[in-house]
């Protein structure tokens, strides 16, 4: 989607890697995800002076939308362009598997099925023009905990994928929407019911569908019209005193 982090890479006469953001709680040292990244590159090739990284952020933390994912992918392109240290895209996917699973697939970009722990990428069509609201709940889960109280044997049902790759492949935008699904809300939305409230105020008004994002507690929309995502966006802000919602699109 088009709403995304700034991430800007200087080189410098003095070694080393310096990392600022503009969110005074986030880590600057070898915590973050962006500072690993480039670490991860510099310290394999010997290469003269060192990297400043500024990283500007508009993505919300914690909120199960890989932010930081994608962060360590714009560093690893970054600094391989920026050093001239020669690895091709699949190179840098590879190594970007050591940061987090879904770093990889940030580095391909695009719209892809994601099997094994995501790493495994096959590219699909893009998805259809749309409007998505993006609603973060002022809550904090977090992810070790959602993936260590996931009962993936006890599922009842699981997302049909195949019919999502159909849908995408013929363009099927509400196809698409009505058929999202995510078996994580099973551990997620006990912890925070006001997901499953937004989802409904988002279905309830013009969303084609709506579903958490990742571990959460990140909720979206699809929405075909604009006037009703914008107007969507106005009730969560006011209704739930949301200060993390958002009207964004596919890239």
């Amino acid at each position: 989607i088009d709403l995304c982090d700034t991430v800007l890479l200087k080189r410098t006469r003095e070694a080393g890697i310096s990392l600022k953001t503009n969110l005074p709680f986030l880590p600057s040292d070898e915590n973050n995800l962006a500072y690993r990244a480039a670490a991860l590159l510099l310290n394999e090739k010997e290469t003269e002076g060192g990297l400043s990284v500024e990283l500007k952020k508009h993505i919300p933390v914690a909120a199960g939308l890989a932010g930081g994912s994608s962060d360590a992918a714009a560093v690893l392109v970054g600094v391989n362009r920026l050093f001239s240290l020669g690895y091709s895209k699949e190179e840098l996917m590879a190594k970007g598997k050591a940061l987090g699973a879904d770093v990889p697939y940030c580095i391909m970009r695009g719209t892809a099925l994601a099997e094994g722990i995501g790493e495994v990428l096959t590219p699909l069509p893009a998805m259809p023009p749309c409007h998505i609201v993006l609603a973060k709940p002022q809550a904090h889960i977090s992810t070790r905990f959602v993936y260590t109280n996931l009962k993936a044997n006890e599922l009842s049902r699981h997302p049909d994928i195949d019919l999502q790759v159909r849908a995408l492949r013929e363009g099927d935008l509400r196809l698409l929407a009505q058929s999202m699904e995510n078996v994580l809300e099973t551990v997620t939305v006990p912890e925070c019911p006001v997901i499953e409230e937004i989802k409904n105020e988002m279905r309830e008004n013009g969303a084609l569908g709506a579903v958490m994002s990742g571990s959460g507690p990140s909720v979206f929309g699809v929405f075909e019209e604009e006037e009703k995502a914008q107007a969507v966006r106005e009730l969560l802000r006011e209704k739930y005193a949301l200060r993390a919602v958002f009207v964004t699109r596919p890239c």
